[in-house]
């Protein structure tokens, strides 16, 4: 799941970021709403946390662009929490609205309910050939021995598992299991399918694709 933060309050932005990558998010972080802007051309987003108060694009300007557009759901997180303020950003396009201070089991729990309202439904537990792995409750584990595995190992395989035995390509991982960082010449992708395969043991459940990407053994 990939999430934009924009919090012009760097510590705090600091906070938030490491916060919901504990929480298995994969975060970019913008300090203006020009960077928001630029940042959503190139990227698609599950879910945008915005600020409102922004500089350079105001957070409100930031946030009806983005409902235009009508690619990532949008949260707004801002100490502007009065009724009127709520139902204003409401009003611009914002999906919900939370004010600061605020709970951040509470955060993390909104942009789950955003990502769900955002993604096509699926099962709530993803499974093949003897794995389980659930995405709420970040556990994957097959034939009932507990899997171990590393945020970017379970994303991998939460992305493998939810295409369903289609081709994923290395760079549809990169984009929504990495960040903006990752390098496209990168062998981090290869790399943590080999560690993933060598946790999930036999019989050997992802298959490379060459020249494509890789996939699930769905049967045989």
């Amino acid at each position: 799941m990939r999430v934009l933060l924009v919090e012009d309050e760097q510590p705090l932005a600091g906070y938030i970021e490491a916060g919901l990558h504990k929480h298995g998010f994969t975060v970019d972080v913008a300090l203006d709403g020009q960077s928001a802007l630029d940042k959503c051309e190139i990227t698609p987003y599950d879910v945008v946390v915005l600020d409102r108060d922004l500089p350079v694009v105001h957070g409100d300007t930031v946030c009806r662009r983005l409902a235009q557009r009508g690619e990532s759901r949008v949260l707004m997180l801002t100490a502007s929490d009065a009724v009127e303020d709520r139902v204003g950003g409401l009003m611009l396009g914002a999906d919900d609205y939370l004010g600061k201070p605020f709970a951040f089991s509470e955060l993390v729990a909104r942009v789950h309910a955003l990502v769900r309202r955002s993604a096509p439904a699926r099962p709530p537990v993803l499974r093949a050939a003897g794995v389980a792995l659930d995405p709420a409750r970040r556990t994957a584990e097959r034939d009932g021995r507990l899997l171990r595995l590393t945020p970017k190992e379970f994303g991998v395989l939460e992305r493998l598992l939810a295409a369903g035995g289609d081709v994923v390509s290395v760079e549809t991982l990169l984009d929504k299991v990495w960040d903006e960082h990752a390098d496209p010449f990168t062998n981090a992708v290869r790399i943590t399918v080999g560690t993933l395969r060598r946790k999930l043991g036999d019989p050997p459940l992802i298959e490379t694709v060459i020249g494509a990407g890789y996939r699930i053994r769905t049967c045989g």
